[in-house]
């Protein structure tokens, strides 16, 4: 299908022009709230319990929920939607396990606003081992992370306007650089939650408009039966080949778990954990739970039903499977109204690539700049060092995403380097009082180390988080049976976890 660039531009361009100037002016509107690093990189933990989980949920779930995932089940039936279900999960024990201690523990260890400087002060770790290490997983995996967003970007512009998606990337980088450098963590988060709420309503428009042209939800059910049942199981993968869509196989046990692995990840996503550390008290986190959940299930579900209404819609197969909602939009929708649900992958792709682009902008201003070079840095140069290395942050990005990749499989590799590398380490943190900082780097190490040994050695359908995780866990084990155990003790009466509690 053509470009609408000359059926409807003006629609389009005007609510993409009025949803760009809004991010922006957010960014402005917080700017005057930010005067020390603490206040650019956590925003002084005053999140409250709506925005933390809105602005979490959105940054976790990027243009891949409205690009990657639809693509997807599009692309295989309902067979591929194993990887909502372990996002599901993930996300419910990700809030009821980590967020309250977390919230507790990192101020507990000196008021730590990034994750590096948490572990170094939980381990008491005098060699800052600890603290360099774990910044510079975050900036090689958030540096792959940010540039599946500028793909999704370029590939949305590209299909919405046919504009060059080297110029469609370059402009996406430029307004999301704009508002993260003037506003940092408060306008992140009050970006991310007004971006939140437009990623859930269009997945809640667009489904329920592609079900009514599709004449129904019976209609639609019988339709997708009609070109082959393997669509509406679970088990079964089925794919479009010879013209007609048909059962290609069951799904492989392996594939399933692949799927709900990726449950595993949410423990060690950092820009994630960042609206844990955030939110106003850890008694916000139940309130934050409930909202997370209720957007999360609605989201996914719509994202799903996406991948399967356009397979009912579309006469004519998708060459790329990653356009369905773009195509579903144009198709099915005013363009008035589309234009602003099209602003809805936008806000996807925006508000998870900004929350990244602030934790690595954090790693190197707190864990590098001030930790290796200027300990005594005043407050204000913290601010635009961090201010500048979200420029430069941005930059690595776009020159990645020039190169090109699917949207999925780039979330896909980060995902597992994050969860992997930072899983085992914060959860078994918040739980275990005997782990070191020996077993805490070596957890960290060997989990990264492995999800890239896996993904370029190992040739296997399992995805690489699996082993990744595993053997983390147990690196962290066997590791802290050397080292110290921390002098204070973070288990019992009167610690963080008793207050987290409380």
């Amino acid at each position: 299908m053509a470009p609408l660039l000359a059926q409807a531009a003006a629609p389009e361009l005007t609510a993409f022009g009025v949803y760009l100037a809004g991010m922006v002016g957010i960014g402005v509107w917080v700017y005057n709230r930010t005067r020390t690093l603490g206040d650019f990189i956590l925003g002084g933990r005053t999140l409250s319990s709506p925005v933390a989980a809105l602005s979490a949920q959105a940054s976790d779930m990027s243009g891949w929920l409205l690009l990657g995932l639809p693509g997807a089940v599009y692309a295989a039936g309902l067979g591929a939607s194993w990887i909502a279900i372990g996002l599901a999960i993930g996300t419910y024990l990700n809030w009821r396990l980590v967020a309250p201690r977390l919230r507790v523990y990192t101020e507990a260890a000196d008021d730590a606003v990034t994750l590096s400087a948490y572990f170094e002060n939980r381990f008491e770790d005098g060699t800052r081992l600890l603290r360099l290490a774990s910044a510079v997983v975050i900036i090689v995996f958030f540096s792959i992370y940010v540039a599946s967003g500028l793909v999704a970007g370029g590939l949305l512009f590209e299909q919405v306007f046919g504009i060059d998606s080297t110029v469609a990337i370059t402009g996406a980088a430029l307004v999301i650089v704009v508002y993260t450098f003037l506003g940092g963590f408060l306008a992140v988060s009050f970006t991310d939650t007004v971006q939140g709420m437009l990623m859930l309503i269009a997945l809640i428009v667009v489904p329920l408009v592609a079900i009514a042209a599709a004449g129904g939800v019976g209609t639609m059910v019988d339709s997708l039966s009609a070109e082959s049942p393997g669509l509406l199981s679970l088990f079964t993968e089925a794919s479009f080949a010879d013209g007609a869509w048909s059962t290609s196989g069951t799904v492989s046990v392996v594939a399933i778990v692949s799927g709900l692995a990726w449950g595993l990840g949410y423990f060690g996503q950092p820009h994630i954990l960042a609206r844990f550390m955030g939110i106003r008290s850890a008694t916000a986190v139940p309130a934050a739970r409930r909202i997370a959940m209720v957007w999360v299930i609605l989201s996914l579900l719509g994202a799903v039903l996406v991948g399967l209404a356009a397979i009912v819609d579309f006469a004519e197969p998708l060459a790329n499977p990653e356009i369905a909602f773009i195509r579903l939009i144009q198709e099915q929708v005013n363009p008035w109204i589309g234009g602003f649900l099209l602003a809805a992958v936008l806000a996807a792709i925006m508000s998870t690539a900004d929350s990244q682009l602030l934790v690595v902008s954090a790693a190197l201003t707190e864990d590098f700049y001030r930790a290796v070079f200027r300990r005594d840095a005043p407050e204000s140069t913290l601010v635009w060092v961090g201010r500048f290395a979200v420029v430069g942050v941005a930059i690595i990005a776009y020159l990645l995403a020039l190169q090109g990749g699917g949207v999925l499989d780039l979330v896909e590799y980060a995902w597992a380097g994050f969860g992997a590398a930072f899983g085992p380490v914060i959860v078994l943190s918040l739980f275990w009082p005997r782990m070191t900082s020996v077993g805490a780097l070596a957890g960290m190490v060997v989990g990264a180390v492995t999800v890239v040994a896996w993904r370029q050695l190992a040739g296997s359908d399992l995805y690489e988080i699996i082993p990744g995780v595993v053997l983390g866990t147990v690196a962290v084990l066997v590791g802290s049976r050397w080292g110290t155990a921390p002098t204070r003790r973070w288990a019992g009466p009167g610690t963080p976890e008793e207050a987290a509690a409380r």
